[in-house]
């Protein structure tokens, strides 16, 4: 049990080695990007209403 708690400390040890030389984004950089995936997300889904839309009308006037 006692080399377990061992294998334990060096996982911890490790990751927070492996923590300070991650490259962290700047907080303009997050914002940007957050604004981005954002923006893009409402496109898409403005893009899908309108096809779901088009879609439906076609299928009504088919079926009609």
């Amino acid at each position: 049990m006692a080399w377990e708690t061992g294998k334990i400390i060096d996982f911890f040890k490790d990751a927070r080695k492996e923590l300070k030389k991650v490259v962290w984004p700047s907080r303009r950089d997050i914002i940007k990007h957050t604004i981005i995936v954002i923006a893009v997300s409402l496109a898409l889904a403005g893009i899908f209403g309108v096809l779901d839309l088009l879609f439906s009308f076609g299928i009504k006037e088919l079926i009609s």
